[in-house]
C-alpha cells in the first residue's frame, strides 16, 4: 500500500493435506465485502501447494470457477517458509497477507487490514507498518467463526504468519523467510526479528479475524504433537543461532527458568503421556478436548525444552569439532 494511496492484496497462502478445511478458506475469501471508498483496488488469493498427496490441486482444478481470484502454484514437500517465499515472489500485490490454510475469516477481513494499514500509516506517517488480526481457535468444522474469543486465544506474538498483511517491498527488504526452517515452528517468527530491526511497527487489527480450525483433541494425536514439540526445540535452536539474545531465548524457552517451570510442573517428567492418559481420556468424554490439549500441554512443553537443550548440546558440540 502506497502510504495514503490504493492497494491490491496478494493473500498468500501455503498448504499440504488440508483440503476440506481449504475448501472453506478459500470460499470464505471470495466472499468479501469491500467498503464503496475502500482502498482495496483488487485482491487475489495466491494458494502454495507444498506437495500435498490428498488431491489439493485437482480439486482446485474441478471446482475453479468457484474462486476467481485463487491462482495455484505447486512445490515439492519443502515446508511453509519456502512455500511463503514463492508465493510472494509470484504475487501480483504492492501489499502481501499471510494465512494458514486452515484458517477461515470473516466478510470484513480484507476490509479491516486494509483500514488498520491506513491508520497506522497515518498515526506514524510512515508505511513502516504490518497489521496483525485475531486468530480464535477453534474444532467446529461445520461452523467455525461461531467460536467465542477465548483467553487461550491470546497472543503476543510481533509478527506471526497466522493473520498478517505487511507491505512487500519490507518482506523483500528483510530477506523473506529463511528456508532451512524446514522443521515445526519459528520462521515466522524469525522474520519477525529481522522486521523489527528494520523498524516496523506491530498494528493490532482484531476486527480482521481468523478463525483457525483443528479437529477436537484425541489421544491418538499425541505422538505426533510430542514431535512438533521436539521439531520445535530444534528449530529454537537455529533461532537461537541467528539472533543469539536473551529475547529469543525466552521465545524458544532456553532459560533455567522456563527448565526449572516445566520440570515441576511435569514432575521431572512423570506427569506424561503414560500417565495422564486415564485423565485426558475422560475429560474427551465429558466433551471437554480443548481442556484436556491444556491439560497435555504441560508433558508438551517439557518435550519442547528438552529438545531444545538437546539441540543446543549438539550445536555446542559441533562447534567444538570444527
Amino acid at each position: 500500500m502506497v502510504l495514503g494511496g490504493s492497494v491490491f492484496f496478494s493473500v498468500v497462502i501455503p498448504t499440504y493435506n488440508r483440503q476440506p478445511i481449504l475448501a472453506k478458506c478459500l470460499k470464505a475469501l471470495e466472499r468479501q465485502n469491500l467498503a464503496a471508498d475502500s482502498a482495496i483496488e483488487d485482491y487475489e488469493v495466491v494458494l502454495v501447494d507444498d506437495g500435498s498427496t490428498d488431491g489439493t490441486l485437482e480439486w482446485l482444478q474441478d471446482n475453479a470457477a468457484e474462486f476467481p481470484h485463487v491462482r495455484s502454484l505447486l512445490q515439492n514437500h519443502q515446508g511453509p517458509a519456502a512455500a511463503r517465499n514463492l508465493g510472494v515472489e509470484h504475487a501480483q500485490g504492492d501489499t502481501i497477507i499471510f494465512i494458514d490454510s486452515d484458517l477461515v475469516v470473516t466478510e470484513n477481513f480484507l476490509q479491516a487490514h486494509a483500514d488498520g494499514l491506513q491508520q497506522g500509516q497515518k498515526n506514524y506517517g510512515s508505511d513502516r507498518v504490518f497489521t496483525y488480526g485475531l486468530v480464535i481457535n477453534t474444532c467446529n468444522f461445520a461452523d467455525p467463526t461461531a467460536e467465542p474469543y477465548k483467553i487461550t486465544d491470546f497472543s503476543a506474538a510481533y509478527f506471526a504468519t497466522g493473520n498478517v498483511a505487511i507491505a512487500r517491498h519490507w518482506l523483500e527488504k528483510a530477506g523473506l523467510f529463511d528456508t532451512r526452517f524446514q522443521l515445526y515452528g519459528w520462521e515466522d517468527l524469525e522474520l519477525g526479528v529481522r522486521l523489527k530491526q528494520l523498524g516496523l511497527k506491530l498494528i493490532k487489527c482484531p476486527a480482521a479475524v481468523g478463525y483457525h480450525w483443528h479437529p477436537p483433541f484425541n489421544l491418538k494425536q499425541i505422538p505426533n504433537l510430542i514431535e512438533k514439540e521436539i521439531q520445535r526445540g530444534r528449530m529454537g535452536v537455529l533461532f537461537y543461532q541467528k539472533h543469539p539474545i536473551w529475547e529469543v531465548r525466552m521465545m524458544i524457552q532456553m532459560t533455567w527458568l522456563h527448565r526449572l517451570l516445566w520440570g515441576l510442573l511435569s514432575l521431572g517428567g512423570n506427569l506424561n503421556e503414560r500417565s495422564l492418559a486415564p485423565l485426558l481420556q475422560w475429560l474427551i468424554d465429558q466433551d471437554k478436548p480443548q481442556l484436556a490439549l491444556e491439560i497435555a500441554r504441560i508433558f508438551l512443553n517439557w518435550y519442547n525444552v528438552q529438545g531444545v537443550y538437546s539441540a543446543y548440546a549438539q550445536m555446542q558440540s559441533a562447534d567444538r569439532v570444527k
